[in-house]
């Protein structure tokens, strides 16, 4: 899981893919937690959060930039 730091540090092309990865393996976990497959089920709210800090960190972004 990314520090805060870590995410400040990102350009804004790699915050957006950063989302887009971590979407992607929301939905694989989500996927596997329905089939029984899932081993961690913490990672799903580990996903989840490191979401909202980039979506956070995205907003801060464009409120700093008007």
């Amino acid at each position: 899981m990314k520090k805060m730091a870590q995410i400040k540090e990102l350009s804004d092309p790699e915050l957006q893919s950063t989302v887009n990865e971590l979407a992607k393996e929301k939905f694989n976990l989500k996927m596997q937690a329905k089939t029984g497959q899932l081993e961690k089920s913490a990672r799903i709210g580990q996903v989840k959060k490191e979401i909202a800090m980039i979506k956070t960190e995205e907003t801060r972004r464009k409120s700093a930039g008007k």
